[in-house]
Order: structure tokens, then C-alpha cells, then sequence
């Protein structure tokens, strides 16, 4: 699907990348992007396990950390964290509605 996806480094997900409107693109190109794009999407679940898992352990350093620079560097490091899984699960639910409508 190259040309339809572009690889978001914060995210570490491939994004739809579309040049053009969608009822512009054939129906089987349609398809294949859908196909692609719910693959990619089954994913995003499991990348926000992986975040909050991360988010836990900054979280367990955070409470024993002593040094106030640290803290703030675990805090900055967690809202960072956090604010990827909230884009991510905006991705999620955006798309779902997409999906839904490409299906009717």
C-alpha cells in the first residue's frame, strides 16, 4: 500500500496518507487501502498496552525518585507518553467511523 500510508515516527504506526478524495480512488483501491488500513488498526490496541506499560514503570521510578530534576523528566517523559495513546486511540475511534462508512 505504498502511497496511501506514511509512517509516523511518534506514533510508530503507519497513517492513511491519502492525495486524493476517497470516492476518487477505484473500489478495489478502496478495498485494499481498507484492508490495509483495519490491519494497522488491529494494532493500535496493543501499542497502547505497550505505552502504558512503560508509563507504569516511569510511574514506579517516579514515586521512589528523590531528585527533582528526575521527577520532572519522569513527569515530562509519562505526558508525552500519555498524550501518544490518547493520538492513538483518536486514530482508533476516527477510523472506526470511517470504516463504517466505507462498508455502507
Amino acid at each position: 500500500m505504498e502511497g496511501h500510508f506514511i509512517f509516523d515516527e511518534r506514533l510508530k504506526i503507519f497513517l492513511p496518507d491519502l492525495s486524493e478524495d476517497w470516492d476518487d480512488y477505484n473500489e478495489e483501491t478502496q478495498q485494499q487501502i481498507l484492508f490495509h488500513w483495519e490491519q494497522i488498526r488491529g494494532a493500535i490496541p496493543d501499542r497502547i498496552l505497550e505505552l502504558e506499560e512503560i508509563i507504569n514503570k516511569k510511574q514506579a521510578q517516579l514515586s521512589d525518585e528523590s531528585d527533582f530534576p528526575r521527577s520532572c523528566l519522569l513527569n515530562s517523559e509519562i505526558a508525552e507518553l500519555a498524550s501518544i495513546i490518547n493520538d492513538l486511540w483518536i486514530w482508533y475511534r476516527a477510523n472506526q467511523t470511517l470504516s463504517t462508512k466505507i462498508h455502507h
